[in-house]
């Protein structure tokens, strides 16, 4: 589990294709690796992962081909930037909102201009996500816990501020920018806890 807020941006430091899934392995920067132990979840980009090899400056993570389906980690390359959070502990304290790492889909970034010291960002969601982002609302865009400003349609809205941007990766976002996105836990609950005994049904 997860809240949302990065810790550290780390880089894409190898990139091993084995058998039509990936191997990486991350430099996490700033992150700090001296409690990391092998099996720990690490967010990468919103994307749990699990350390499977520790170094000096980071760790090593396999990739499934499912994970390459659904998140932007196909298109990673040496050297690209990623936001890094581990796995939250029972005593830290909880900043952002519930994520879980588990991408939902790909959203894409459709305009960004400066308002004032901010940025304002929209950004695309695959339409079957639309119904899960509400104004208001808590989504995660590459790992980083944030409100949504603004819904139309499938398009929603963000402002970010100062920090958010030197801290992350979303001052190297640019129209187009692909970014994993996972809506509100609570949502995903609440559409299933509404079909009552259908959800039990096959087509559910």
């Amino acid at each position: 589990m997860f809240t949302g807020i990065i810790s550290a941006i780390g880089e894409i430091a190898d990139l091993e294709q084995r058998g039509g899934d990936v191997r990486l392995s991350i430099s996490a920067g700033s992150l700090g690796m001296g409690d990391v132990q092998l099996g720990d979840s690490i967010a990468c980009n919103g994307a749990c992962l699990t350390a499977v090899e520790l170094h000096e400056s980071g760790f090593v993570a396999d990739v499934s081909v499912e994970t390459l389906t659904l998140t932007t980690i196909s298109g990673w390359k040496t050297g690209s930037r990623i936001n890094l959070e581990k796995a939250m502990q029972a005593t830290d304290c909880f900043g952002g909102h519930i994520v879980s790492g588990h991408v939902d889909g790909i959203g894409e970034v459709v305009s960004l201009h400066e308002d004032a010291r901010s940025w304002r960002f929209r950004i695309r969601a695959p339409r079957e996500l639309a119904k899960y982002v509400a104004h208001k609302g808590s989504i995660t865009v590459d790992g980083t816990s944030l409100t949504v400003n603004h819904v139309e349609g499938a398009e929603f809205e963000l402002n970010i501020v100062p920090h958010t941007m030197t801290h992350t990766i979303m001052g190297d976002y640019r129209v187009g920018t692909k970014v994993n996105l996972e809506v509100d836990l609570v949502a995903r609950y609440l559409e299933r806890l509404l079909l009552g005994d259908k959800a039990a049904d096959s087509q559910h």
